[in-house]
C-alpha cells in the first residue's frame, strides 16, 4: 500500500512537471494540506479571538499553491520542506500586511508595559501577572492573554524581510533564511548566552508549563495532543501555554 502511494505521488509529480495543469493541482494540493492546516493551527494559538482562522488558511492555501508553482524538482530539496516555509512566509506577511492586532489590544499592552515598569521600581523585580492585573484593574487571564498577544505582534515585525530591490524576486529557503557563516565571536558567544538563559528561564517554570513548552515547541503538537498526552482540555491546555509565555517574556524582558 505504501509502494502504491509512493508511485501515485511520482505520477501526480511527473504530470505536474510536464502539464501543469488544473486537476494534478488540485489534487497536489488536497495531498499536501495537512502542511497548511499545521501552521495554521500553530500560528492560530498565538492570535487574538478576533482574526478569523479561515482567512489564516486562506493565506496558508495561497502559500501551499506559490509553492507548488515555483518549486523546482531538480534541486536537492524535498516539496514538504519548501512548501512548509512558504507557507508559513505568506501566512505571516498577510498578518503583518493586514495588522489584525486590534486598536484596543494595543492600548492594553501600552498601559501594561507602563505598569511593568512602575511595579518594576518599586519591588526591584519583575511584577507577576496577578500584581500586573490588580495594578491595571483588569482579569490576570486578560493580562497574560494581552501579553501572549502582543509578543507574537513583536515576532512578526522581528521577522519581516529587508527591502532589497535587486532580491525581491528571489524565492526559496535560500532566500528566506539567509546563510551568515561570518558572525563574529562575539554575536556567537552572546547568541548562546541568550539561548542558555532561555533554557534557565523555561527550568524555572513548573513542570506541566515545562512540559506544555517542551511538547508544543519541540515535539512539534498541536494544543489538541498535548491534552490527549496529559489528559486535560485543550482550553486548559492553552491557558498553562499563555501562563507559561507570559513568565518567560516577563523574566526575559530584563536581559534581552
Amino acid at each position: 500500500m505504501a509502494d502504491q502511494s509512493f508511485l501515485q505521488a511520482e505520477q501526480l509529480w511527473d504530470k505536474w512537471t510536464k502539464e501543469q495543469d488544473e486537476d494534478t493541482a488540485e489534487r497536489l494540493i488536497k495531498k499536501y494540506m495537512y502542511l497548511v492546516d499545521f501552521h495554521v493551527h500553530r500560528i492560530s494559538v498565538h492570535l487574538p479571538g478576533n482574526v478569523n482562522k479561515d482567512d489564516i488558511k486562506s493565506l496558508g492555501l495561497m502559500g501551499l499553491y506559490d509553492a507548488l508553482i515555483k518549486f523546482d524538482p531538480d534541486r536537492n530539496l524535498k516539496f514538504d520542506t519548501y512548501a512548509a516555509f512558504r507557507i508559513r512566509g505568506v501566512i505571516i506577511d498577510g498578518l503583518r500586511k493586514e495588522d489584525w492586532l486590534p486598536r484596543s489590544i494595543r492600548d492594553r499592552a501600552k498601559k501594561l508595559e507602563q505598569a511593568s515598569q512602575l511595579l518594576q521600581q518599586k519591588y526591584q523585580r519583575q511584577p507577576s501577572s496577578a500584581e500586573l492585573a490588580e495594578e491595571v484593574g483588569i482579569s490576570v487571564d486578560e493580562v497574560e492573554e494581552a501579553v501572549k498577544d502582543t509578543l507574537f505582534a513583536n515576532m512578526l515585525s522581528m521577522e519581516e524581510k529587508p527591502k532589497d530591490s535587486l532580491n525581491e524576486d528571489k524565492e526559496g529557503i535560500g532566500h528566506v533564511i539567509p546563510d551568515n557563516p561570518d558572525y563574529s565571536p562575539e554575536s556567537n558567544l552572546l547568541r548562546q548566552e541568550r539561548y542558555m538563559e532561555l533554557e534557565q528561564r523555561i527550568l524555572q517554570l513548573n513542570e506541566k508549563e515545562q512540559l506544555v513548552i517542551s511538547l508544543f515547541y519541540k515535539e512539534e503538537l498541536t494544543l489538541t495532543e498535548i491534552g490527549e498526552v496529559l489528559g486535560l482540555t485543550t482550553s486548559r491546555i492553552s491557558q498553562i501555554h499563555r501562563k507559561a509565555i507570559f513568565k518567560l517574556k516577563e523574566s526575559l524582558s530584563a536581559i534581552i
